[in-house]
């Protein structure tokens, strides 16, 4: 019993001794709250901590040891805080207050416009050159006003670009002698298409590495046969001739995920891992989470348990895991988050799987959902300590979904390497009603696995087919050795999801050059008699499972007239069109916005949901920003 007590004690001394805080707020003179403004913590004269007001200009330090430190405020466009000193001890409260001033930059009048020699100006840094003398400002694209004949400093505008993307090099084509095989990991993966969308929205081509080829093929659905075999997806391919090569021919292979009735899927494990860092304090990241967060909360069964794990300086645990009736409790805890700090996204990662471990359902459906901008920066950040520490996790039955919010520092190239090697998918959420598609008109095919580890081996024949290309896929491409290997992480598909492919192809007796290797002195090659144009092999393994299930077809060379190609066939063309002239690709030979548009509208059909209508607009106005 003292033994007992003792412990007891030393529990409370240790939690008192960690209670102490500095909490406060951050203003101007006018009295108005400063959110995203900076506060340094300091001891010894080294920056121990930093953290970033929320909406309401308010910061918070917890858990100091006691000891005395040195804070300060700053914020683009104001003055710097003078540092104020205090001294914590145990269990201390401590709250200071800033108020900044704005920089008095005075304005340019007019009589000094006409001296001006040069105006240099873009996103990152507009430079004003008077007569010799230079000033810079780094606030961005600042305010002009010209009542005042010069720039209003006091609302300073969007910080410097800093989104990151991973260069893609557009597949080559292959020779069918010289490499047979084509390996890659499907993808249904769609953050690309939104992403896309939200830069033409702005009126701005999107950047050229921004723009994956087969997540704009794949943020459709197709029609494909459901799956009648016993496998949990059924294959269909289309070959027809290539709307932008007349002389090509294009290949289609569609894959349809077996649907599941919503009172047929398992129960579900999920924990909401959010960031709430300063850098989602964005009305088109925090408040835009939370309002499609409540989308998925309202689908929720009894059955179904959610946890909420959040991130920013520190990770932590808002909310264990609570049955899906108890809506009322899970929207309390989600809507009282606001965002403020840095972003230790790695410890909230760890914490997140440790959760869903310890809820784990056998034979359910276990899933990590983590929303964020991908601005990692405290802790494991780099892309190679986040890639190590998902792969680990997702040997542990717990699937990812990963969801992308906000624009200006947003790290696509982060998320999607992660949700790659975490047996995940990737989204971005640029609006409401892409909340909507993924979390109401998709919600299964989302949050339900119902095979993973999918990969795609294809043989093409050389005697039909002289070389060929996969569009797209470039992140997703396999060694051909990977197929036969189970340890080779691949994609994943979800119930009712549809997964389309497509190669275009250069049938045998073309003049057309693509390259070519000098035949081998110690080996020769000698062909099989066969008409087939391909052999189409497929691995995938069951959620549950470690070891792989084969699948082979046998594909004939038999071309559908133009005049019998599906909606599919069509939809899938348009989509590569697009993607290929947004990238400006050297592969695009004829395809023009006219020809993808007539395939678009070909194939717009019943159109339920209206995306087929909204990528029509897309592309009507992508034609003319691209003029």
């Amino acid at each position: 019993m003292k033994r007992i007590i003792s412990i007891l004690i030393l529990s409370f001394l240790t939690v008192a001794l960690y209670a102490a805080s500095i909490n406060g707020t951050v203003k101007n003179k006018k009295g108005e709250q400063i959110s995203g403004a900076e506060v340094s913590l300091l001891q010894s004269g080294k920056q121990i901590a930093k953290t970033q007001t929320d909406i309401n200009g308010v910061f918070t330090f917890a858990n100091l040891n006691p000891g005395h430190y040195n804070i300060y405020a700053e914020k683009s466009g104001y003055e710097k805080s003078l540092p104020q000193s205090l001294i914590i001890t145990d269990n201390s409260e401590k709250t200071i207050n800033f108020v900044l001033k704005p920089i008095n930059i005075k304005p340019v009048k007019e009589e000094v416009v006409l001296e001006v020699l040069s105006v240099v100006e873009d996103d990152a840094e507009m430079s004003v050159s008077y007569s010799g003398v230079s000033q810079n400002n780094q606030y961005g694209n600042a305010k002009r006003n010209r009542s005042l004949g010069g720039y209003n400093y006091d609302q300073p505008a969007v910080q410097h670009n800093t989104e990151d993307y991973s260069l893609i090099e557009e597949n080559r084509f292959h020779s069918a002698k010289d490499k047979p095989l084509s390996t890659f990991s499907i993808d249904v993966d769609k953050a690309s298409y939104a992403n896309v969308r939200r830069f033409i929205n702005q009126n701005q081509m999107p950047p050229k590495d921004a723009v994956r080829v087969e997540e704009l093929i794949n943020y459709f659905s197709y029609d494909y046969p459901q799956p009648t075999d016993g496998h949990p997806f059924a294959s269909h391919l289309e070959y027809g001739d290539c709307p932008w090569n007349e002389n090509h021919k294009l290949l289609m292979i569609g894959l349809k995920g077996e649907e599941i009735e919503n009172e047929d899927v398992p129960a579900s494990n999920i924990v909401f891992l959010l960031d709430v860092s300063g850098s989602m304090n964005n009305p088109n990241k925090l408040p835009l989470l939370k309002r499609s967060f409540e989308i998925l909360i309202e689908k929720l069964r009894p059955e179904d348990r959610v946890a909420i794990v959040v991130y920013a300086g520190n990770a932590g645990a808002v909310l264990e895991s609570t049955p899906g009736n108890e809506k009322d409790k899970i929207k309390l805890a989600l809507n009282n988050l606001s965002a403020g700090g840095s972003t230790a996204g790695g410890e909230g990662i760890q914490l997140a799987y440790k959760i869903a471990k310890e809820n784990f359902i056998q034979n359910g459906n276990n899933r990590v959902i983590l929303a964020t901008d991908g601005d990692f920066n405290i802790g494991a950040s780099s892309d190679a300590e986040l890639v190590r520490m998902i792969e680990e996790k997702r040997d542990d039955g717990i699937f990812l979904t990963i969801l992308g919010f906000g624009m200006g520092n947003y790290k696509d190239n982060k998320m999607e390497q992660l949700s790659n090697k975490g047996n995940g998918n990737y989204a971005y959420i640029d609006n409401i009603l892409e909340a909507k598609k993924m979390f109401a008109d998709e919600l299964w095919g989302t949050l339900y696995t119902i095979a993973k580890d999918v990969k795609i081996q294809i043989e093409f024949n050389p005697n039909v087919v002289e070389s060929y290309r996969l569009i797209g896929y470039e992140n997703r491409l396999l060694n051909d050795e990977d197929f036969n290997d189970d340890k080779k992480d691949a994609g994943e598909i979800g119930a009712g999801h549809t997964v389309t492919a497509l190669y275009e192809i250069i049938p045998t007796g073309s003049n057309e050059k693509t390259g070519d290797v000098d035949d081998l002195i110690y080996q020769s090659r000698k062909l099989k008699n066969s008409a087939d144009l391909l052999t189409l092999k497929l691995r995938y393994k069951a959620p549950d499972e470690n070891t792989s299930r084969l699948l082979t077809e046998a594909v004939k060379a038999k071309p559908v007239s133009e005049s019998a190609l599906s909606e599919n066939f069509k939809l899938a063309s348009a989509a590569a069109m697009y993607g290929m002239l947004l990238r400006n690709s050297e592969h695009k030979a004829n395809a023009s916005w006219e020809k993808a548009l007539e395939y678009a509208k070909a194939a717009k059909g019943e159109d339920k949901f209206g995306y087929r209508a909204e990528f029509i607009t897309l592309m009507q106005k992508a034609e003319y920003l691209s003029k």
